[in-house]
Order: structure tokens, then sequence, then C-alpha cells
């Protein structure tokens, strides 16, 4: 039988669960404590309702959340796009053209560079608070790159995504419908083991909405639930499309009509956004108030990539997310634990309830709004993933 740990004197404990204190969403206890069994927490309240346990850890007054849940990165990549970003920060706007320079340094790296790279953001992730995350393909675009690719991030998360349709690859350029057939045929077979998700970037540059429907339609078909790169660069189909296939998520949501905000209020699909695209281009934030009030589930991610969002912070995020995008901090946070969850159908992460893994994050902080309000400061002091200390 697995010992028990009592992890006692926080705080502020954000457990996700309304019901927990006064029905508001993150379900915050005051002076309370989490008991763990094996990988999953078996009890949450009080500390001085807190049943007998084997061991006794104290949070010292530290607020405890849920591990953060980074539901959209793009991780398994080689180089990085230093000379872009330099470039584009003295006036060059963003576009998707740069994803090609990435396709050329992945191609060329080797299995081991590929996961000594991943495992690399994995660990400087961990240390600032996220245990779960969700990574896709997308810059090796053959059906041997993607393929090996999907291979290396299997063997580090269950979330792994299949985006083959991130761009057309180079060599097909002036054929997209031939790259369209190979990515929904050979690249799609080799893929489909070795994947949870299938995602595709439908935007003016990339894939167009009839390009993604049949990307998306053929992924679901081979067992590959749909997610989407939708209205990031500009207003388009993605958001419908999503909602329509009920895809797991959208992604980026930054150009809305009402009716992409009403589709999404009354759908499963959730609207991640990912501020971190916004900072690293100076582009348009998305409006997270408008999606909250609409109703809409919002989830916020770091987009981890080496063009538009080269951050792995969701800190960072959630300190963006309430300056500029107007949620607030408890938006934010519930939008990064919780939400991240509903982007990936979890129940089992995202939220300190029994039954949960027992991922935690402990804040050197008296409460999870320190995340906002003093941005940019390591706060995360320790890491619990899965009832073992990481950090």
């Amino acid at each position: 039988m697995s010992s028990s740990t009592v992890i006692t004197n926080i705080a502020a404990l954000v457990t996700n669960d309304p019901s927990l204190s006064d029905h508001s969403p993150l379900g915050l206890v005051r002076d309370a404590a989490v008991v763990i069994e094996g990988d999953r927490v078996v009890w949450t309240g009080e500390s001085s309702k807190a049943p007998a346990t084997d061991n006794r850890v104290d949070a010292d007054g530290r607020a405890v959340l849920p591990g953060f849940v980074d539901s959209h990165s793009h991780l398994l990549f080689a180089g990085d796009r230093t000379e872009e970003f330099n470039a584009r920060m003295s006036g060059r706007p963003y576009s998707a053209g740069g994803i090609r320079t990435t396709v050329a340094a992945t191609r060329a790296a080797s299995d081991a560079e590929l996961e000594a790279s991943l495992t690399r953001y994995l660990a400087e992730a961990l240390r600032q608070g996220t245990t779960t995350f969700e990574t896709k393909s997308g810059y090796g675009l053959t059906t041997a790159d993607e393929s090996r690719a999907l291979r290396v991030a299997a063997r580090h998360t269950d979330e792994v995504t299949f985006l083959g349709a991130h761009i057309v690859a180079p060599e097909l350029a002036d054929d997209p419908a031939a790259y369209v057939d190979l990515v929904t045929g050979e690249m799609l077979d080799a893929c489909a083991p070795h994947a949870r998700w299938i995602d595709v970037f439908c935007e003016k540059g990339a894939f167009d909405g009839d390009q993604a429907r049949a990307i998306l339609t053929a992924g679901r078909a081979r067992g590959l639930h749909p997610r989407i790169h939708a209205n990031q660069l500009s207003y388009g189909p993605g958001v419908q499309l999503a909602v329509e296939l009920d895809a797991a998520s959208a992604d980026h949501c930054t150009h809305l009509t009402d009716a992409d905000v009403d589709a999404l209020a009354n759908s499963r699909t959730v609207a991640t956004l990912l501020p971190g695209a916004e900072f690293s281009t100076r582009a348009q934030w998305p409006d997270a108030r408008r999606l909250i009030d609409a109703g809409a589930t919002v989830a916020l991610s770091t987009d981890c990539n080496p063009g538009s969002s080269f951050t792995s912070s969701v800190p960072f995020c959630i300190a963006l997310a309430v300056r500029d995008m107007g949620m607030t901090p408890d938006e934010a946070v519930w939008s990064a634990t919780a939400g991240g969850a509903d982007a990936l159908r979890r129940d089992d992460v995202g939220r300190l309830v029994p039954g949960a893994y027992a991922d935690l994050t402990l804040l050197d902080a008296p409460s999870h709004v320190h995340l906002a309000y003093r941005p940019g400061v390591p706060l995360v002091a320790e890491v619990w993933r899965r009832g073992v200390r990481k950090l």
C-alpha cells in the first residue's frame, strides 16, 4: 500500500472545485491541506480537518495550486530564429513563412538532438510549474520527419499532436493539393499510431478552410481528435470549423466575429489563448474578456516555439493575460490549470480534488494573485508531479 503524505500550512489552496469554498471557480481554501497517496490526491480541505497520514510536509504559508497544464506547445524542433526575432523587433511583421527556417534545421537534426532539445525545454517548463504539456510535430513536413518527431514526443507525454499541416512543405509549395494528399494519406498512416490529436494551421499562407476540413476529417477517421490553429493572423473559418468538428480547442482566437464568439460559447470547444505570440510579434491581443463574458471556456497556454513565442513560462503568460487581455488573476490561473485540462479533455489534471493526479505548484507567495502581481519574479518554490517532489 502506498504511503500517505499531507502538505499542510497552506495559506491559500486553489482546488478548482467550486464546491469546496464559496462556489467560485477556483474553489479557494484558506489555511488548507492536501493529502496525497501514491500519485493521486485523496483529500483537500482545511488543515484542522486533515486526516492522519504517514508523512507531513509544511508548506510554510505558501500558496498551492494545481500544476499548470500547457495545452499548446511546439517543442520538437532544432535551432532557433534569433535573427528573425531581431529583424521583427526592428519593424518586419511576422508571417508563417518563417517556419521554413526551423523545418530545415529540424530535418538536419538527429533523433538524439531532437530529444535532448525537448527534454531541456520540459525541464525548463517544470521549473516554472508546468506538470502537464501537449506538444506537436510540424517542423519536419515529410513522412519520416513527422513520424520520428511524434515517436520522440510520445516518450515524454500522452498529449501528442500530429501537425503535418503546419505549412505546405517547401518542396511542394507550388502544389499544395499534393501536400494535402500526402498529409491525409501516407503521412497520416505513419503518424497516427504515435499521436492522440491532429491539428492544422488554418490561416492565409498555410491552409484554407476546405483543406483544413479535409485534414481534420481524415485524422478523425484514423482515431485522432481535432484541434486547430484558428483566427490568429486574420479573420477566417478556423473557429467555425473547430466547432463544427467538435475540436477540443480552437487556438489563438485573436480575430473573432460575434458569430465566432457565440459558436465557442455554445460548444465544448475551448478557446485557447496564447499571449506569448502576441507579445513576441507585437500583434493585437486576444480579447479574453469578450470570450469569458459570452460564456466560452478559455484556456491559457505558452505556444512555446522558436519563431513567434519562445517562452515556456506559464506564469509569464498569466501576467500578460491579466495586464493586456482583460482577465482577472483568478480567471487567468483557472485558465492555465483547469482550462488547459479542459482543452485536453482531461479531468485528472488541472484540479486538486480526490482522484486527480497529485500535481502541485507551491509559490513563494501567500496567494496565487502574486503570479500577476509580481510579473517576471521566479515565484515557483516547489513542484510535485504524480505525487513526487520534482523541484
